[in-house]
């Protein structure tokens, strides 16, 4: 069965490049972009191991391991589903997989002849309505989890849904983090605070402009920020504020209504300007039901010291053209080794590099 993927991905790749415009694509002055890889349809999540292999998870079942180059690219699952997220700790890669976490075991020791996946005993709903699963490790060893509502507006049973839960490697202890949250597919930790922060997704059908996008920071254990009751901090539901929204943390960015903003990111390496050390990076898939489309680029978030924003801008854009037309959809970003940045495009099947090369 890999080999079989193997030879669809070489396929691919024969069509895929150039699929994308990059000559279209805006960055500030002194940044470039190239394609990395072409070859991982349905590019979601990405992860690092301990040798420079990079992981990618998939909403169409495979996952794939690139070499440090992106040169080769090799399938080391399928037949999971919706395995979108995926997160590296002492050798080892876990894969989400809606109602399951599995674990590859030294997967860099056998990218070659892959193990079979071992089930973790933790389980998850079985709904595909916001099941799929962004994952990552925290600064206290323990595996983030979230879960989301298993539908558009509704209010489910608080603990099982709508929220972001944590657990020990081996799938135990699990607990609730935060509640309150619709779809979070991407968060990270403060390099410095080690705070968790997130990006969360709001409803839909209340029109083109409400409400926004959330960009949030966990401050404690168990807060909540709000849904189904209240939306981007000030948006009271019509059909569920049973609190007013003053009962909920509200979000520390707006991010747009309907951007969908997926992954996130702390810029960590040393190669662009020192200005961007320790902002926040947000790849937004775009909007799917809005009649003027919004999203698919790559935000910015600055943020003052005392972890308040201090300012939003739009730092990668074009996969939208003026006519509407969408040529891409980041879905996520990561730091590279060398201080790049990189994005994953799970409609053109791309990971993309971002470097910093001077004006």
């Amino acid at each position: 069965m890999h080999r079989f993927i193997i030879a669809l991905l070489s396929a691919f790749a024969s069509t895929a490049h150039g699929a994308v415009p990059l000559e279209n694509i805006r960055l500030p002055d002194g940044f470039r972009i190239e394609v990395f890889s072409n070859q991982v349809p349905n590019a979601r999540g990405m992860a690092w191991g301990a040798r420079g292999t990079l992981f990618v998870g998939s909403k169409s079942g495979e996952v794939y391991a690139l070499s440090a180059d992106g040169s080769r690219v090799r399938v080391i699952a399928d037949d999971l589903q919706m395995p979108v997220g995926v997160a590296f700790r002492d050798g080892d890669l876990y894969v989400s997989a809606i109602s399951r976490i599995v674990v590859l075991r030294d997967i860099e020791s056998h990218l070659d002849e892959p193990p079979k996946p071992e089930r973790l005993p933790a389980e998850f709903p079985r709904e595909t309505h916001h099941g799929w699963k962004f994952i990552a490790f925290g600064p206290d060893g323990k595996l983030y989890v979230p879960v989301g509502a298993p539908c558009n507006i509704c209010r489910p049973e608080r603990d099982n849904y709508a929220n972001l839960q944590r657990m020990n490697v081996d799938g135990s202890g699990r607990e609730v983090v935060a509640y309150g949250v619709r779809n979070t597919v991407g968060f990270t930790w403060h390099p410095q605070t080690q705070e968790l922060w997130f990006t969360d997704n709001g409803r839909d059908m209340l029109g083109d402009n409400l409400p926004d996008d959330e960009l949030n920071r966990v401050t404690r254990i168990g807060e909540d920020f709000g849904y189904p009751d209240c939306h981007a901090g000030d948006v009271a539901d019509p059909e569920f504020a049973a609190k007013p929204c003053s009962a909920f943390t509200p979000p520390v960015a707006k991010l747009g209504p309907h951007v969908a903003a997926l992954g996130v990111r702390f810029y960590t390496g040393e190669q662009f300007p020192a200005e961007y050390r320790n902002n926040l990076f947000i790849a937004e898939h775009g909007s799917w039901n809005r009649s003027e489309k919004i999203g698919y680029r790559v935000a910015r978030i600055e943020l003052n010291d005392d972890g308040s924003l201090k300012r939003q801008s739009v730092f990668a854009e074009g996969w939208l053209d003026s006519n509407g037309k969408v040529s891409g959809r980041p879905a996520d970003v990561l730091v590279a080794p060398d201080g790049s940045l990189l994005v994953s495009d799970d409609r053109a099947g791309a990971i993309y590099r971002i470097s910093y090369t001077g004006k």
